[in-house]
């Protein structure tokens, strides 16, 4: 009889070792996770990682930046299982994905951000055209300061332009807050940047970074067009740009409960505090009568 018990007490210390192994396996609301930015959309990302960690506790997420096109490069191998991107993906990078990830190419839109052109707060200039940032990328002069090869930005104006970021013309300063704080060594010069990195309302570094530069309006068509949440929401100013996930996870872990999480009303209302517009949901407004 006094074996039976100690069988039976075995079998059932097996079962309760188990499930605790089992409660600590990776899954939406538990482990580590790493996700891929470049520095244009870094605000944003930390700020739903946060929101995030928050929600749950028991997980930690690493925010690091790196190129856009590194970023991909490194999911497509397997080195992080998420990254933020904003470029179209050509016919051949989809198939690159797709093969390589064995997924469907799902991107997971969750902000609308956009390509700011910024010069220093006494600058006579107000505005810029087209034609002029057109001319301008196929220059000598180099007028257009970026912040860096193979930076969202750069891809992105380069899509824009229907050209190839090899043939633009451009000068680098590395990092989009070095952009803004040396722009004033440079006045005949106009720095490009995301808007992310100064759209934050409640954060004292974009504040700081607001009272160094004004941003340009895009002309186009004889009309000027603001990258402000009306702009960026009916997608009227011109350099306007999506922002989505792309993830190399096939299940249900934390790489895609942070992608649902970050698509939700909580995880939208982060972007709206970001001085983004939201991709998913809008503001409604009701009027009482």
């Amino acid at each position: 009889m006094n074996n039976f018990k100690y069988t039976i007490l075995f079998l059932v210390l097996t079962v309760v070792s188990c499930s605790k192994k089992e409660d600590k396996s990776p899954s939406y609301h538990r482990g580590n996770l790493t996700i891929l930015t470049d520095e244009s959309f870094k605000s944003v990302t930390e700020a739903l990682a946060d929101g995030y960690m928050i929600t749950y506790p028991d997980t930690k997420i690493k925010v690091i930046t790196k190129k856009e096109d590194l970023g991909f490069l490194d999911l497509l191998n397997d080195k992080a299982r998420i990254a933020v991107m904003s470029k179209d993906l050509s016919a051949e990078e989809v198939k690159a994905y797709e093969e390589q990830v064995d997924l469907k190419f799902l991107p997971a839109k969750f902000a609308a951000d956009a390509v700011v052109f910024v010069v220093p707060k006494n600058s006579s200039r107000t505005s810029i055209t087209m034609e002029e940032i057109s001319r301008g990328m196929l220059s000598e002069d180099k007028n257009f300061i970026f912040d860096g090869a193979n930076s969202s930005n750069l891809n992105f104006v380069a899509q824009k332009l229907k050209k190839l970021p090899k043939d633009l013309k451009y000068s680098i300063i590395p990092g989009s807050t070095n952009v803004i704080e040396e722009l004033n060594k440079y006045p005949s010069k106009i720095g490009v940047v995301g808007l992310n990195t100064l759209s934050r309302p409640y954060d004292k570094n974009a504040e700081k970074l607001r009272e160094l530069v004004k941003i340009l309006p895009v002309e186009t068509n004889g009309k000027l067009y603001s990258a402000n949440l009306e702009g960026l929401r009916e997608m009227k100013y011109p350099f306007t740009r999506v922002l989505y996930f792309l993830t190399n996870e096939g299940n249900f872990n934390i790489a895609n409960g942070f992608i649902r999480y970050s698509c939700t009303q909580l995880g939208q209302m982060i972007v709206e505090k970001e001085g983004l517009q939201p991709y998913n949901i809008y503001r409604r407004e009701v009027q009482m009568r």
